[in-house]
């Protein structure tokens, strides 16, 4: 019984986390504007703006870590803490980044120099961008 309850309680704890990167690729197109994709070899993905950081290899990388690339205090601080994304927490950041950094770095002052909010289809460009790694 015990290792039912344990099997029971992780299915329970562990993140559904379901993004379709075909979909999130078509999503991509509102975030371009800000941010491009580009391969570590150099290699053009996505031409984007420069507003935010490039999202090459995003998934995996601790938060606030794009050399060369100016983040405010909130998010400097999250990443000083060690903070890595996922999938998970980058389409929460995505959906309300304000809200998120409230929430990870636990300062109600936070705030974010990433003014849009995605508020539908998050996962799926977080799915999207888990593939450019």
């Amino acid at each position: 019984m015990k290792i039912r309850l344990a099997t029971a309680f992780a299915l329970i704890a562990a993140p559904a986390f379901a993004g379709d990167a075909a979909v999130g690729e078509k999503e991509f197109a509102k975030c371009k504007s800000c941010h491009g994709i580009t391969a570590a070899d150099g290699t053009t993905i996505v031409k984007g703006g420069k507003t935010g950081p490039d999202l090459f290899g995003m998934i995996g990388k601790q938060v606030a870590s794009v050399d060369g690339f100016k983040y405010g205090d909130s998010i400097l601080a999250v990443g000083a803490a060690g903070t890595v994304w996922d999938e998970a927490s980058l389409a929460a950041y995505m959906t309300d980044p304000v809200a998120w950094l409230k929430e990870v770095s636990g300062d109600s002052a936070a705030k974010s120099k990433m003014t849009f909010k995605l508020r539908a289809k998050a996962e799926d460009v977080a799915a999207y961008l888990a593939t450019m790694q």
